[in-house]
């Protein structure tokens, strides 16, 4: 998954974005106001949007209104300082998803994050299910067939983001978008390694193979064509 995070006080941004990638291994892009917000939400296709209020240029409350007047459907959550029943119901009928009262704790603003990129994938359960492969959100662990799996972090991101596209055809740009901040040098190459490990995980010794391959086309987890590679 792949998160921004608007915020003009450097530490706390910094606190946020170590704690996204660390806590949930999301890649994690910043903008420091809210005319870059507008521009980065413009031009990437975020998972998330973590949004603090009171920001230089443009409030957090102005960024969500013009995002969402322009058609912009990524979640948003909301960092501020306010907790009155009047901003709240502002802010939600503005368009944002949720929001976390300052001070917050790190281990909320990620259950809250996770929470809200559930809901905007159609998804409700932390313990998400294919078949018998279930993925656990929350304590990022996978099982197929009530057998643990051990993932590199990389293979589980992977898996969840597919997992959130089930039956959807993800194409490796795709993938490398959601995956990746601006700061990796892209290769796709790297999405097929990563695809054969998950395939030797999760698929070998299965007579359902889930994860399959549209030649031209990307990948799809689903639980049809039992037992066929594509």
């Amino acid at each position: 998954m792949r998160v921004l995070v608007v915020e003009d006080e450097k530490r706390l941004a910094e606190n946020v974005a170590r704690g996204l990638r660390d806590g949930a291994g999301y890649a994690v892009d910043h903008a420091a106001d809210g005319d870059d917000a507008i521009f980065l939400a413009g031009s990437v296709a975020y998972d998330l949007i973590i949004l603090d209020l009171m920001l230089p240029k443009r409030s957090g409350l102005d960024v969500v209104k013009t995002l969402r007047a322009k058609g912009s459907i990524t979640p948003v959550l909301i960092l501020t300082a306010k907790d009155d029943r009047d901003s709240v119901v502002t802010l939600l009928n503005a368009g944002a998803d949720d929001y976390v009262t300052k001070p917050f704790d790190l281990g909320e603003l990620l259950a809250r994050a996770k929470a809200v990129i559930r809901r905007g994938k159609g998804q409700s359960a932390p313990v998400l299910r294919v078949d018998d492969l279930e993925v656990d959100t929350a304590r990022r662990s996978v099982r197929r067939a009530g057998r643990e799996l051990s993932l590199t972090p990389m293979e589980y991101r992977v898996l969840e983001y597919l997992v959130h596209r089930q039956g959807v055809v993800v194409p490796q740009t795709e993938l490398l978008e959601h995956l990746y901040d601006y700061n990796w040098e892209k290769f796709s190459n790297v999405i097929e390694v990563y695809i054969s490990g998950l395939r030797r995980k999760i698929d070998d010794g299965h007579a359902t193979h889930l994860i399959q391959t549209l030649r031209g086309h990307g990948y799809v987890l689903r639980s049809d064509d039992a037992g066929k590679r594509i």
